[in-house]
């Protein structure tokens, strides 16, 4: 029978899955009113207006940072500053149910930087696995080209790809950090850090600031709130306390729910088309994903 803190874990992750998901609809709708370095600060301060208070009532009494601690949040706050930039900055040449695809293929992404990385699995055991995903990649990343919302579907296929390295590189990062510090420390100070380079990029990237806030419609503003609210303040916190619960490999196959909402949500509220390459995209990449994790099984099995 499955732990009680098993099921919180896994709960978590499935509610941060989907709200990821939503947020590739959400992220493309802003895009259309704002610039991208504009929903991004605004994503993240709105965040931390929720998170700080609520971590300063819970544990800002007792929590105690180190320099060293400091400076290793702030090593990691680059993968949430890449994380947000380069997916809201793919979104503008991807249709969003394409960038959503693509970030299916995150759970092989992270388990290949951790066979290089921690070296807890051979990269004979992933690279299959990888292969199929990275070509369910490669497939998606031209769908939509003859549209309006794909622009330059390679480029945006890059960018997103470039965003699940930054986030697979943060949650590998962050578990070890978690073992001493809550997800909720971990969460809002590493979102922190990500904002202070973000301010002098808003000098080079305006869009609501040069023309008037005024030009900004009720829906993008909306689409930030939701932003705000669920992927990035609940959305991960809910993560991190499922990646401190379980783990980074077994949290990763929770990303698999992240193409299925976005695909879905893009049909359903952006009205782009569900084609043939999206749907086999999609495939390639949850096969990839459940070769990437049935070999581990096995090679784990055989080493016991």
């Amino acid at each position: 029978m499955m732990k009680s803190s098993e099921t919180i874990a896994f709960g978590g992750l499935t509610f941060a899955a989907v709200s990821w998901g939503a947020s590739i609809v959400a992220q493309k709708w802003a895009l259309g009113s704002l610039s991208v370095v504009e929903v991004s600060m605004l994503r993240g301060f709105g965040a931390l207006a929720l998170l700080v208070p609520l971590w300063w009532w819970q544990e800002g009494a007792t929590t105690k940072l180190s320099a060293r601690d400091l400076a290793t949040l702030a090593g990691l706050s680059l993968g949430v500053l890449g994380n947000h930039l380069l997916t809201l900055f793919g979104l503008r040449y991807v249709e969003a149910a394409v960038g959503g695809v693509i970030i299916g293929a995150a759970p092989v992404i992270t388990a290949l930087l951790a066979s290089v990385i921690l070296r807890d699995l051979p990269f004979r055991v992933v690279v299959l696995g990888c292969t199929v995903s990275f070509g369910g990649v490669a497939l998606v990343s031209t769908a939509g080209a003859s549209g309006g919302a794909g622009a330059n579907p390679w480029l945006g296929g890059t960018l997103v790809v470039l965003a699940q390295v930054c986030w697979a590189l943060y949650s590998i990062g962050g578990r070890h950090i978690m073992e001493r510090l809550s997800p909720l420390t971990v969460n809002w100070t590493t979102l922190a850090f990500s904002l202070l380079p973000q301010i002098p990029l808003l000098w080079t990237d305006q869009k609501a600031l040069a023309v008037g806030t005024d030009s900004v419609t009720t829906s993008a503003w909306l689409a930030v709130m939701f932003l705000i609210v669920f992927p990035t303040a609940l959305g991960q916190q809910a993560w991190l306390h499922g990646v401190k619960g379980v783990g980074p490999s077994r949290a990763g196959i929770f990303i698999n729910l992240i193409p299925v909402s976005a695909l879905l949500l893009s049909v359903m509220i952006l009205g782009e088309a569900m084609d043939a390459p999206k749907i086999a995209g999609i495939v390639l990449i949850l096969v990839g994903v459940w070769l990437v994790n049935w070999q581990s099984g096995r090679y784990k099995e055989a080493r016991s």
